[in-house]
């Protein structure tokens, strides 16, 4: 027992799976500070011991190099299931192992779950709702996915890994909980992930053309990484009758040419934007419906998309300056 855990009685163990990556190390840093003990498993797939290397003198801190598709043993009262390349340049790199890591990597952390009598919460994706017919997306929308195309591995293993989590909590009276994250971005995200966001400030720092895929008028909410991991957070600690599916992410909507023009002002850039053809099943819009969010977890985003891009940007130009990125 850390010393933590002496001067704070009610703290947890608490594992993250995908501790190390970008939403993971946030998640972290917040459990930490709250006095929990954490228990970090990544596999550094897309996860950097970097961004949880602040915390491994922490008493109630520990990392776990370890792949979810291989069963873990360790005793815990709640698992956050994050662990799952989330950007198509990342998961398309291994399509299979994607489906694995979404669909065996649920089944083993719900089986862990089911032992120990943890608490589970599931990271699930928007991209669950495919090109939606319906806008904003409701929970009770069920999607419009392509089943066969080159981002199904992402898709369909995470629509799977719903799935899973509610025939544990049916068969098995699991406790469980299910975020269905929207665009999210900030400090620690993978410099080379393909997104929007990232690959826009790296375009505009190196003072290369800003890449906009078909006219940028396809629109994105983006979330600020604090606000998501409040969310994280809260509905954790909701009742267990309150399992979601529920949306996680900003619905202050915007196009991409609205986000490359901040960006170019943000950061001074001699960047010209250009345009390319749009990849395929790309959805044209994206935003979600935070009705249950405000209702439930008493939760909206608090950050400004100018105001969460500052920091975003700074973190980037630290590691051009690097020249890790």
């Amino acid at each position: 027992m850390s010393d933590t855990s002496i001067i704070n009685p009610t703290s947890k163990r608490i594992m993250v799976t995908g501790g190390a990556g970008f939403l993971g190390s946030h998640l972290c840093d917040r459990l930490v500070e709250a006095g929990h003990e954490v228990l970090c498993v990544d596999n550094y797939f897309t996860g950097r011991r970097g961004n949880v290397s602040h915390l491994l003198d922490k008493p109630n801190f520990e990392l776990m190099r370890h792949d979810v598709t291989f069963p873990l043993y360790v005793e815990v009262d709640e698992i956050y299931n994050l662990a799952c390349p989330a950007s198509p340049i990342h998961y398309q790199h291994d399509p299979v192992q994607t489906t694995k890591t979404s669909v065996h990597g649920a089944i083993n952390m719900l089986g862990l779950a089911k032992r120990v009598g943890a608490k589970i919460m599931q990271a699930s994706t928007s991209e669950v709702y495919g090109d939606p017919d319906i806008h904003p997306q409701p929970e009770t929308y069920w999607g419009n996915v392509n089943p066969i195309g080159v981002r199904s591995c992402y898709d369909e293993g995470k629509r799977c890994a719903e799935t899973l989590f509610f025939d544990y909590h049916r068969q098995h009276q699991l406790r469980i909980k299910v975020a269905r994250i929207f665009n999210t971005y900030g400090p620690r995200m993978h410099p080379h992930d393909g997104r929007v966001v990232s690959n826009f400030i790296m375009q505009a720092l190196k003072n290369e053309d800003i890449t906009i895929f078909g006219d940028g008028l396809q629109t994105r909410s983006f979330c600020y990484c604090d606000d998501l991991i409040e969310a994280f957070i809260r509905l954790m600690d909701t009742p267990d009758d309150v399992t979601g599916p529920i949306n996680t992410g900003n619905p202050g909507e915007f196009s991409m040419l609205e986000l490359a023009e901040a960006v170019i002002e943000l950061t001074g850039t001699k960047s010209k934007i250009v345009h390319k053809p749009l990849p395929q099943d790309d959805p044209k819009q994206r935003q979600p419906d935070i009705t249950l969010a405000r209702k439930h977890l008493d939760w909206e985003p608090k950050v400004p998309l100018r105001e969460g891009l500052v920091p975003t940007i700074a973190y980037f130009e630290r590691l051009v300056k690097a020249g890790i990125a």
